[in-house]
């Protein structure tokens, strides 16, 4: 099996637009030319304060996190939750439970996951709307590294 996911036509990541993971996610699509999106809480709020107008993101009718969280699980194709931890706790937990909720592939990556993981999940659900959330960066340094080192290795232009 392939060890990268060639991008399909119409290919989208999207997220919540927190800091961490979220905008890692947004930052790699925006730098690799692949569109982006996903629902972001009514006020575009993040721990920092307003999520920057560059992310093409909707806001949800609330201020709930939670809402968003679900939203973007449920309105994409697979969600990859990215974290330093071994097990899943907070908001991280939440979004694997909805991508349950939903039937939703899901995939857990943190450190010592071989991207080809993250590819083959892509590859196996035809993934073209793909969803990713995981850890704030001031609760886990690093983590937009690891999202960003994934994406480059797991995807590439077909």
């Amino acid at each position: 099996m392939r060890t990268k996911y060639q991008i399909p036509d119409g290919f989208k990541i999207v997220s919540g637009g927190q800091s961490g993971a979220d905008q890692a996610a947004l930052d790699w699509a925006i730098a690799h030319q692949v569109d982006h999106g996903g629902w972001c809480p009514k006020g575009r709020r993040a721990e920092h304060g307003p999520i920057d107008a560059r992310y093409q993101l909707a806001e949800t009718p609330n201020t709930n996190y939670l809402e968003r969280t679900e939203w973007n699980v449920r309105d994409s194709d697979a969600t990859v939750i990215f974290t330093l931890g071994e097990t899943l706790e907070g908001g991280s937990k939440k979004t694997a439970a909805f991508a349950e909720k939903h039937n939703k592939p899901c995939l857990h990556f943190r450190p010592r996951v071989d991207p080809k993981y993250l590819a083959q999940l892509l590859t196996r659900n035809n993934v073209v709307v793909l969803n990713i959330a995981g850890s704030r960066e001031s609760l886990a340094p690093g983590i937009s590294e690891l999202v960003a080192g994934a994406l480059s290795q797991a995807l590439e232009r077909a």
